[in-house]
């Protein structure tokens, strides 16, 4: 490294995290909440003669205190103690003292040219870290556009200079990166705290306990989490001194800049918004009064009525192709009526074909088929209306019926709805074999059209696949195995959830052996 330049300069590949701030002789991983001493700005009362980087401290034969440059071998003397504090105490009470004001070899600063430092500031600089532990964190939104899953890992977090940086590195890695902060991986993620919110995470964003909720600038939002409580408090407490000191500094135009971003649009509705910026009162120009500001409003409302107006209705983009409804995970009634079918389409599909290649096949509805395949033909099934089945991509049986299983179990409510499902449960558990039945077949016949009509169509089926057991080793039991959680299911999970699923699998097992009387031919 070149000499003046700062180690955060960016050529220094290291991250943030001085060396000062680190004990050489770490042989183990460190605590999991780590703040060193001295690591927030200035010098505290207990260490005043703070060496700089670049400078060594030592005390000459006539008892003077000198700093020595590394580079000019230049010798500066630490002048008389001063008070760099206000105080409201006594003038006699002894001040602290601090390093020489002289200037050190120039550094460079944000616009090329060189500037010259003072030790004391060189100082200050360089020992900015704050904390640094090992979190538990995830992101919930990117630029203001919610994520869909919550990933939680931990991660080594460091806080200095006003950024939180979330690390990728393992936890062996870590004391080995304080040792030698060059060890360290690309941060993961990097969060600017100007700007950004702090607040404790309410139970419906996370049901773990000890949360904090980070909310940046650009409208990301993440989750911190520690098992402790004392943890959580301290990293609390040092994140929202640096939010509140680095508030501080905004500017005014800043501040009111923040308060009216849109978090996730990068596009404007119009050219108000810039007459707007060119209008903002500054120090030289005056004050708008109330009634141009109205008037902006008005405009805002203006257009937003004018851009509502002009939006294209739901079913005109469904007429014109830019939307197409989802096949599964749509709710069957929805379906039957948007297909105009009794039954779904895809499963009169499935049936046909897999009645067509040979219900002979060893393991059907058994074994399953390759996965990556079956998420191809619900990808087709969801956005191509002409599907085929023939088609030699689709040649293993065994895809189309794991493609048929997977469509009745995304069904937003099962094929036995969920208000039937302790009514049919309450009619398996009867003693009287006749009265069993008798329930169950009134049951099935009290449900919905769409779903008696798809249930009919599905056991008359499987009832085929019965047929030929013996080529096919599919028994009454193993298909009621195979399809019992998958048509009647609880809406809540229940405690006893393995007794719920024996109850499930008889009741399919009943309606298959009795499908003849449960369901009449026509």
């Amino acid at each position: 490294m070149q000499p003046g330049l700062s180690p955060g300069s960016p050529g220094d590949p290291r991250p943030p995290t001085p060396e000062t701030d680190y004990p050489e002789s770490l042989t183990s991983y460190p605590e999991e909440d780590y703040s060193p001493v001295g690591s927030f700005g200035e010098p505290g009362p207990t260490s005043p003669l703070t060496t700089p980087p670049g400078w060594s401290c030592h005390i000459s034969q006539d008892k003077q205190t000198l700093y020595t440059n590394h580079f000019t071998q230049e010798q500066v003397p630490v002048p008389a103690p001063r008070s760099i504090h206000k105080s409201s105490q006594d003038d006699d009470t002894p001040a602290q003292a601090s390093p020489p004001e002289e200037k050190v070899p120039a550094e460079l600063d944000e616009v090329g040219s060189w500037e010259e430092v003072s030790p004391a500031t060189a100082a200050v600089r360089t020992k900015t870290l704050d904390k640094a532990g090992v979190l538990h964190r995830t992101k919930t939104a990117e630029k203001g556009k919610r994520l869909r899953k919550k990933h939680w890992s931990a991660s080594w977090t460091v806080l200095e200079g006003g950024v939180l940086t979330f690390f990728k590195d393992s936890k062996t890695s870590a004391a080995g990166g304080l040792r030698q902060p060059s060890k360290f991986s690309t941060p993961e993620y990097t969060v600017e705290l100007r700007g950004a919110t702090l607040s404790w995470a309410p139970k419906d964003k996370s049901s773990r306990k000890n949360v904090l909720e980070l909310r940046s600038r650009d409208g990301s939002e993440y989750l911190i989490q520690h098992d402790s409580e004392a943890i959580i408090s301290t990293w609390h407490k040092a994140i929202a001194q640096g939010i509140q000191e680095l508030s501080a500094e905004l500017p005014s135009e800043e501040e009111s800049e923040s308060s009216r971003v849109d978090f996730g649009a990068s596009e404007r509705l119009g050219s108000w918004q810039e007459k707007e910026e060119d209008a903002r009162p500054n120090a030289a120009a005056p004050a708008l009064g109330p009634g141009v500001l109205e008037s902006d409003l008005s405009k805002v409302r203006y257009k937003l009525r004018k851009f509502l107006q002009r939006r294209p209705t739901l079913q005109s983009l469904r007429e014109k192709g830019y939307i197409k409804d989802q096949v599964f995970g749509c709710a069957l009634a929805a379906l039957c009526e948007r297909e105009r079918s009794r039954v779904p389409r895809f499963v009169q599909q499935c049936i046909r074909a897999v009645e067509a290649r040979g219900l002979d096949i060893d393991g059907l509805y058994r074994i399953s088929g390759n996965l990556a395949t079956i998420q191809k033909l619900r990808y087709k099934v969801d956005h191509d209306e002409r599907l085929d089945l023939d088609d030699g991509r689709w040649e293993d049986v065994h895809v189309i019926t794991g493609a048929l299983k997977l469509f009745f179990r995304e069904l937003p409510e099962p094929l036995f709805p969920f208000s039937h499902f302790r009514q049919f449960i309450a009619a398996i558990k009867l003693q009287d074999q006749a009265q069993r039945s008798r329930c169950v077949r009134d049951l099935v016949r009290s449900l919905p059209a769409p779903n008696h009509d798809t249930l009919r169509m599905l056991f008359q089926h499987l009832c085929r696949v019965i047929e030929h057991g013996e080529q096919n080793r599919m028994s009454v039991q193993s298909v009621a195995i195979v399809f019992g959680p998958t048509l009647l299911r609880p809406e809540v999970e229940e405690t006893s959830m393995p007794m719920t699923m024996v109850f499930q699998n008889q009741v399919v097992e009943l309606i298959l052996q009795q499908c003849a009387d449960i369901f009449p031919p026509h």
